[in-house]
């Protein structure tokens, strides 16, 4: 099995079963056995289908007499994925996108006339690279939808906030690939030591350029591997999410609720930054991701983290006022890491209605564990309004003992300075996040 037959495999995967792309890559991946090379080209293949499978298809419709959603899976996948490789990869010859796409389908379809097909279909797109079929721009969401592959309902919610050109930086960012922020143990190493331990172990690694103790990685390979992430020298955790912790002001010693707490992150944060001295009591629905967030612990040697099982809408009596943080990172669409997790941008937006009525449901219980003069810091990781701010001033229309209070920004994020703070991928080099930091009076 090759590249791209583990990226054809992952696509069809993902389409017929519903899955997330990057579960279904690891599984494909391991089945394989590919090196690292022919591991990162099927990781390429595979994102930059999902991430350009609207405008692919615009392109493939254009040069097929049967309609792209009539085909068999995979041989749509196959075509997507000669597609991809002619318009977005220079270094592969156009001759071995088609030649490799043909293949596939001879070994992947029943259907005789399959491979005659697809090949027909990629050679007239190849002949006509240089005068493409031409997107119709007579409806703004509709001409950025495909051209920057995201669902025109999500495009039509950005355009009042962000504007045209705003949007379209907003879409292009989701379809970056950006570089792996790592948070530094600081109850193990610092910044420096562990930069120079990195780069022993051959990956490459630079400061935040405005948070401290944040590295960007590259060249990581299967990053669980490192003796460095075994060590727990680090965790995994986007710039944003990291800041959304700091603003809380922690001290050693104080008592946190993280409510919605898997993976991890932010508890392992709250611990770090109070030197792994008072107690974090982490909480999530699902029991086996108690499992998940205790071993996130033992690997980092952090030993205040208390992991529970616990519906964040359920109210408990004995944490009534008992917390001096309560860290609601609640459920959400997801919306701001499109350019981590691709096929979030395709989830069906029905279901996604009802997220607010949660979110605040979560919220309204959390704020009963705030003691007199502690804090509340609601966050999502993602950019939709109703989900944001909605919610926090639903929130506080029935709870007059909080108050929204500003917290510092690095100067790089002065234009997202307020109480309510939404940080922008294409502006921040962040993942979309909201951030909201509630006081109860003392």
């Amino acid at each position: 099995m090759d590249a791209r037959e583990v990226a054809l495999l992952t696509l069809h995967a993902c389409q017929r079963q519903g899955g997330w792309s990057d579960g279904a890559l690891k599984k494909q991946l391991a089945a394989a056995g590919l090196d690292a090379r022919d591991a990162a080209l099927a990781t390429n293949l595979c994102f930059g289908v999902i991430e350009n499978r609207l405008l692919l298809d615009f392109y493939l419709g254009k040069f097929s007499n049967i309609p792209l959603e009539r085909m068999e899976s995979k041989v749509l996948q196959a075509l997507r994925l000669g597609a991809y490789q002619m318009l977005f990869l220079t270094k592969v010859p156009q001759s071995a996108a088609i030649h490799s796409s043909v293949e596939l389908v001879k070994t992947h379809s029943a259907n005789k006339r399959a491979p005659g097909m697809v090949n027909a279909i990629l050679r007239s797109l190849q002949r006509s690279l240089d005068r493409l079929p031409t997107i119709p721009q007579t409806d703004p969401a509709e001409y950025l939808s495909i051209l920057y592959s995201h669902p025109k309902w999500l495009v039509e919610q950005l355009l009042p906030e962000l504007g045209q050109e705003g949007t379209a930086a907003f879409l292009a960012a989701d379809n970056s690939r950006p570089p792996m922020a790592v948070q530094v143990n600081r109850c193990k190493t610092d910044a420096q030591a562990l930069t120079d331990l990195l780069s022993e172990e051959g990956v490459e690694a630079q400061p935040h350029p405005w948070l401290a103790d944040c590295l960007l990685l590259s060249h990581t390979g299967d990053l669980e591997k490192l003796p460095s992430f075994q060590k727990g020298l680090f965790y995994v955790q986007d710039p944003a999410s990291r800041l959304a912790v700091l603003a809380a002001g922690l001290e050693p010693g104080m008592r946190v609720l993280d409510v919605c707490a898997a993976p991890g992150g932010k508890s392992f944060a709250a611990a770090i930054q109070m030197e792994d001295r008072g107690e974090v009591i982490s909480c999530d629905l699902h029991p086996h991701k108690k499992k998940l967030i205790q071993a996130g612990a033992d690997r980092l040697g952090l030993t205040c983290i208390a992991p529970k099982t616990a519906d964040g809408r359920a109210f408990r009596p004995e944490w009534e006022g008992a917390f001096d943080l309560v860290l609601v990172d609640a459920p959400c669409s997801g919306l701001g890491v499109i350019r981590k997790k691709p096929d979030i941008r395709f989830k069906d937006p029905g279901p996604l209605e009802g997220l607010p009525e949660v979110q605040r449901a979560i919220l309204d219980n959390a704020g009963r564990y705030v003691r007199p003069g502690g804090v509340l810091l609601y966050s999502t990781c993602t950019v939709l309004e109703r989900e944001n701010g909605g919610v926090v001033q639903g929130f506080l229309e029935g709870r007059p003992e909080f108050r929204t209070e500003a917290f510092p920004l690095p100067a790089a994020l002065a234009d997202a300075a307020g109480p309510m703070v939404t940080l922008w991928p294409q502006r921040h080099g962040t993942d979309g996040f909201f951030i909201c930091k509630l006081r109860k009076e003392g």
